[in-house]
């Protein structure tokens, strides 16, 4: 086990997660896998081995700190990227199943390369836009958690991705520093989305000291008919009180 790998394996056991031989495999499949599709298409501005682990895999996992995970069975992840953090999740527990939508197709590929290669079962990766996705009726207040990292405002992200949790789960919006506005500003959605806000917390990533924030939302009503509005809209429009 090299330093990176160690030191990898060690942070997370400081939060009591203890990784077999076959996770750690899979993580460095899943990142020699990144690195080589990233120079076929924009996947992460991050190849450093050791910042995808701390950057990108570790920051996936931090979700758990904050929602046990023995709690969730259905996940969804909306916009997912290269797969973050849906994919580091479903490596370091199995049971979930988990759903990811992204709107770019050629991610797709990769996630379902990856999906593959690393024998991950229980993923269905959906080439889509989160707005007509959510029109799909065995997608639609489903989930019991619904994650997002990076995507968009809250008040964007709310309309995104709350059509798709089940009554009384969560929805958990991975961001960065400050977002103490943004929060702000995210009252009047959740008011019109049925939701309320649980919690909110903020934390360091260790070594590099990178300010991340995970914002928890639970959903206490079934989502109007009217919400998602179209595809665009939310972005162009977001749910936010008018002056």
């Amino acid at each position: 086990m090299d330093d990176v790998v160690q030191k990898f394996s060690s942070l997370l056991e400081e939060k009591g997660i203890k990784l077999t031989p076959r996770q750690l495999s899979q993580f460095e499949a899943y990142y020699l896998e990144l690195i080589e599709w990233n120079e076929k298409m924009n996947l992460t501005g991050i190849t450093d081995r050791g910042q995808v682990y701390l950057k990108h895999f570790y920051d996936s996992i931090s979700l758990s700190f904050y929602i046990p995970m023995d709690t969730v069975h259905t996940l969804i992840d909306i916009g997912s990227g290269a797969g973050f953090p849906s994919i580091p999740l479903k490596i370091v527990y199995p049971h979930l199943e988990i759903t990811i939508i992204d709107s770019l197709n050629k991610r797709i590929q990769f996630l379902q390369h990856i999906v593959s290669s690393i024998n991950l079962d229980t993923i269905s990766c959906i080439h889509g836009r989160a707005e007509d996705a959510a029109r799909n009726l065995k997608l639609r207040n489903h989930y019991d958690l619904a994650t997002a990292r990076a995507v968009a405002r809250l008040s964007v992200l709310n309309e995104l991705c709350l059509p798709f949790v089940r009554e009384n789960g969560l929805f958990a919006a991975m961001k960065g520093s400050d977002i103490h506005d943004e929060v702000q500003e995210s009252a009047y959605s959740l008011k019109q989305l049925l939701s309320e806000l649980k919690g909110v917390h903020s934390f360091e990533l260790p070594i590099e000291q990178a300010q991340r924030s995970i914002v928890i939302i639970e959903k206490i009503g079934r989502t109007p008919a009217k919400y998602p509005r179209k595809a665009g809209v939310p972005s162009k429009e977001p749910l936010v009180k008018k002056r």
